[in-house]
């Protein structure tokens, strides 16, 4: 199934998609829910990030292809580090360029949403965690990165994540193309099955450190041709079988 959250007539609601349509939900997707017909045009409200997290743990270096591109090793153990929620936005929201950095960069990544609370827990009963997968676009201030040697102010500006359009519950994370478009020609491109670690050892991993809790993002890394934004550039990412996250890129809030 695949569910939203979308904004309509200034009421903000979870719902479930089916063929352009989207049904309101009542209730706790992550437990007890109510589902209604599938009856509002998806043209007709604003689509909000797909998901509300208490965190945002991301993954550095998770492809080597990117690692290769940027001269760095790949990470013997999963490279760690988190974004704000506060730089969350939706499908079709902008991503705003901030002046303190001349090389804003897109990163297309596989999103991961945990379902249920859970701490040390085992790569084989990680399934069991996963709510369902999104599209993610781990947006970076590169110069600002390399500037500070640590990521917190490169990669946490407002609009810096944008998520959605829907997450997927039957996703199938094993072999999905991953491809970033900006202003329609390909930049990224590349498998989910190049993860130097899988989804399964990153919940394991990251449990080890924190608590996750339902509603968690993950974002599981960026394959190689990470590039600048500009300003009014389109940025589309597309991930086989999640749809397409599209967002453009401005100057201006």
């Amino acid at each position: 199934m695949k569910f939203l959250r979308y904004e309509q007539q200034g009421s903000v609601s979870w719902g479930w998609y089916f063929e352009d349509k989207i049904g309101k939900i009542e209730g706790n997707i992550f437990e007890n829910y109510r589902r209604f017909e599938a009856n509002i045009s998806i043209s007709d409200v604003k689509l909000l990030p797909s998901v509300l997290p208490t965190k945002i743990i991301c993954i550095g270096r998770n492809y080597a292809s990117h690692a290769a591109e940027h001269k760095v090793d790949v990470p013997e153990i999963p490279l760690i580090f988190l974004k704000p929620p506060s730089s969350l936005i939706g499908n079709n929201e902008k991503i705003v360029l901030p002046p303190q950095s001349n090389q804003v960069e897109h990163e297309a990544e596989l999103g991961v949403v945990i379902g249920k609370r859970g701490r040390w827990i085992d790569p084989e009963t990680a399934d069991d965690y996963i709510f369902g997968y999104t599209i993610a676009n781990d947006v970076t201030a590169r110069d600002l990165q390399r500037l500070d040697g640590q990521w917190t102010r490169g990669k946490g500006f407002d609009t810096f994540c944008p998520v959605g359009p829907f997450i997927d519950t039957e996703f199938d994370p094993s072999d999905a193309l991953i491809t970033c478009k900006v202003n329609h020609q390909v930049r990224q491109m590349g498998s989910t099955r190049d993860m130097v670690f899988p989804v399964e050892k990153l919940i394991a991993f990251i449990s080890s450190v924190m608590t996750l809790e339902p509603g968690d993002l993950i974002l599981t890394g960026t394959p190689a041709g990470v590039g600048v934004l500009s300003d009014n550039d389109i940025v589309e990412i597309e991930i086989e079988g999640l749809g397409i996250l599209n967002n453009h890129v401005s100057l201006h809030e």
